[in-house]
């Protein structure tokens, strides 16, 4: 039996729909849906356990995966199934889970999974900016406690003009790229890169998305009402002791807020809060607090979290004793690293990158390999966090996913500003040493003085920074913190991190906690983001102000050479011997690709000595060398034969052609060796192809003077009378008439 189906569409105002459906597929799970645009579809699930877990926080899962088959395509590698996620599919995750956590209930604590899945891949479609409106959907058409709906959408612009979901084509048109997710009343995340815009220009672009997500939201509204919205399931809340909660807060607070005025640095402020918060245990008994440890833990970060956060409303003053504007010191250093392409320390207050920047060949090309994009990145930047940044021991287990999207951010932040033209493979790796406040944004000012130490010839350098928000709803008084604390960035309101050039924003993103959050507000926030940007790209310039003009002496030269179509197997050679030969002789890399529209060779030559790459250009150069019928060309004479002598052009070594005898001099030469010897190095002129010989024709003689006197031999008559004529050597005049004769058998010969 055909189950109901239950279906909503969304109308994009362009001809473009999405509907969401659900009734069809996996029902077992707790919400299910398929959410469909062309020929696009996502299957997203949510399950959450109806126990709750022995945790202190919501253990939520975020999975989605591209399934190969959706594109009609095998997975690449030996092994022939989907694995571990690839960094654009942990991206996706991100992005969703950013939105969804802060609606689920803070004492909700059951084990939930959102798991979305790409089942079929239109090329015109792009699916992650459809992945938060499958799991807001799932989530509404189960009983599982959440806020409100959401949805998310990517943003792009063409020609001036906003697009929502713009297609992979449109977006390389584009000049922003940002997915901005939001509930019907509040922008919650935003994420994206951006050629060079302004503050005004960026919220223009959110505001366009908020505007589209309220449709989607009353979409899933109206599909959960016409399903049959489910009862909110009840769980155990936190157990909750106002009383103790209030005795905490007074015996806290005073002490918290004479601590975060101090101004202290954060291993000092870290151990003056443990000492406060061991006083409040150490007034309890043992019994007392095996009852209720746990809530005098929890009570006394709230106390902690409203001193700190009272402090800078009602002072402006800050953990550090800054004020909300300030930046903190910074020092930086480039050439840091002998051995490296290019490198440079970024230090902001307590935070420290180190970025090496790695310049290479098209071979060594990021290449992503997904359903729904195949392609490669010639610039690409990888961020580590290892554990010691923050004064930590802990197990390492692979890259996580805040690396790969600290990383991300840093490599949108900074591609945009690499020159088209830029014939290297670029990889920056920042490798964080220390942190508190924006590791990512120190990765940011590092890469961009690595890259112009390494030569790199960026069109603007770019800095970042992290900004915080602070406020009060019932009296609207609020403090944006420009540079945030690691300790600030949970404290308050919103988050956000923004870099740019000293023209424009290139990358953000933001994470707002608080409801309802102005778009007056956030303006203001990104302007106060802007002063502090230019304060530290200031910081940055005062080191290296331009790129380094060359690439280092040990760092690879890179040199791009466009040959035709037919001269690339010439230089290959036969089983790829010419070019092994001539990488081993010259001591460089030599990368062949032939591009795809003009079906042209580019060549890239890669190598540490000028000379070798000479070489490999002269032997290119002599592969292209096409004489000029005319033209006068010095030779060296390279081998000596009875007939003539084999020369080479000078400009075009490999280049040969024989000079005949008869080229050599007016005069009669009967041997070659009376004229020329081997090595001798004259000029010959070009004749082209010879219709005699078929073959190409030079000559030594056509530019030496005639000798006085000198008398040319007469043309050959090809008219000549029979008398002296050998034309007519027809069999008739052979006298081989009666050759039947000589074949008669040997016994007629006898008689």
């Amino acid at each position: 039996m055909i189950p109901q189906v239950f279906r909503e569409v969304i109308d994009l105002g362009d001809g473009r729909e999405i509907s969401i459906e659900t009734g069809k597929l996996a029902k077992q799970a707790h919400g299910s849906v398929v959410v469909q645009s062309g020929k696009c579809m996502l299957l997203c699930t949510v399950v959450s356990n109806y126990q709750q877990s022995d945790v202190d926080f919501l253990p939520l899962t975020v999975d989605y995966r591209e399934k190969f088959a959706a594109a009609g395509r095998y997975p690449g590698g030996f092994f022939k199934r989907e694995a571990r996620p690839s960094d654009g599919e942990v991206l996706t995750m991100r992005l969703v889970d950013r939105v969804l956590r802060p609606l689920f209930p803070k004492d909700y604590h059951a084990e939930t999974q959102v798991m979305i899945q790409l089942m079929s891949h239109d090329e015109e479609v792009m699916p992650d900016a459809m992945a938060g409106l499958a799991a807001s959907a799932a989530i509404q058409l189960s009983d599982i406690p959440f806020e409100t709906p959401i949805s998310e959408v990517r943003v792009g612009r063409v020609d001036g003009e906003l697009i929502i979901n713009p297609s992979l084509a449109q977006l390389e048109a584009s000049d922003i790229d940002m997915v901005i997710g939001a509930s019907a009343d509040s922008v919650m995340m935003v994420e994206g890169e951006m050629s060079e815009i302004s503050e005004e220009e960026m919220v223009e672009a959110i505001e366009f998305a908020h505007a589209a997500i309220k449709v989607q939201c009353e979409a899933q509204i109206k599909l959960a009402e016409a399903f049959g919205k489910k009862e909110t399931r009840e769980y155990d809340p936190e157990r909750e002791d106002e009383e103790l909660a209030k005795k905490i807060h007074d015996m806290a607070y005073d002490k918290v807020y004479a601590v975060a005025k101090a101004g202290s640095s954060k291993h000092e402020r870290g151990a003056a809060f443990a000492e406060i918060k061991e006083e409040i245990l150490a007034t309890f008994t043992e019994e007392e607090l095996e009852d209720i440890g746990g809530l005098v833990s929890k009570y006394y970060s709230k106390a902690e979290k409203a001193a700190v956060r009272d402090l800078t409303l009602n002072e402006g003053l800050r953990l550090d004793g800054r004020k909300t504007t300030d930046i903190r010191p910074i020092w930086c250093e480039v050439d840091y690293l002998p051995s490296t392409h290019g490198s440079s320390i970024f230090t902001r207050g307590e935070t420290q990158a180190l970025a090496t920047v790695t310049l290479g060949t098209s071979r060594e090309a990021n290449m992503i390999d997904m359903p729904s994009f195949e392609g490669e990145e010639r610039f690409y930047l990888h961020y580590n966090f290892p554990p010691f940044s923050t004064g930590e021991a802990r197990p390492i287990r692979g890259t996580s996913r805040r690396e790969v999207g600290h990383g991300n951010l840093a490599q949108r932040a900074l591609k945009r500003m690499v020159p088209a033209d830029c014939p290297y493979t670029v990889r920056v790796v920042s490798e964080v040493l220390e942190s508190n406040g924006s590791s990512s944004m120190a990765t940011v000012c590092a890469g961009t003085m690595a890259l112009m130490d390494a030569g790199v010839q960026l069109i603007k350098p770019v800095s970042g920074i992290a900004m915080g928000l602070i406020s009060d709803a019932e009296t609207g008084n609020y403090a944006v913190l420009s540079d945030i604390l690691g300790d600030e960035d949970h404290l308050g309101d919103m988050d956000f991190k923004v870099t740019g050039t000293a023209d424009g924003i290139t990358a953000c993103q933001m994470d707002i906690k608080v409801k309802g959050l102005s778009y007056e507000i956030l303006v203001k926030a990104l302007k106060q983001a802007r002063d502090g940007r230019l304060h530290i790209l200031g910081k940055l310039t005062d080191t290296i102000e331009t790129p380094n003009a060359d690439v280092k002496p040990h760092a690879p030269k890179m040199v791009t050479r466009v040959i035709p179509n037919e001269f690339i197997g010439a230089l290959i050679g036969p089983g790829g011997k010419v070019i092994q030969e001539l990488q081993k002789e010259t001591k460089t890399t030599i990368v062949i690709n032939e591009d795809p529209v003009t079906e042209e060779g580019i060549v890239e030559i890669l190598g540490t000595d000028q000379e070798g790459i000479d070489k490999v250009l002269a032997k290119i150069d002599s592969l292209l060398f096409k004489p000029q019928v005319g033209s006068v060309y010095e030779v060296k004479v390279i081998k000596m034969l009875d007939f003539g002598a084999v020369v080479e052009y000078m400009e075009a070594p490999g280049n040969e052609v024989l000079l005949h005898v008869s080229e050599l001099a007016w005069e009669r030469t009967e041997n070659v060796s009376d004229v020329v010897k081997m090595g001798d190095v004259f000029d010959v002129k070009y004749f082209g192809i010879d219709p005699r010989t078929k073959k190409e024709k030079v000559s030594r003689k056509a530019i030496l003077p005639k000798p006085e006197g000198f008398k040319e031999r007469p043309p050959r008559d090809n008219n000549r009378d029979n008398k002296g004529s050998r034309d007519n050597r027809g069999r008739d005049n052979r006298n081989r008439d009666n050759r039947s004769d000589d074949r008669r058998p040997r016994e007629d010969k006898k008689e």
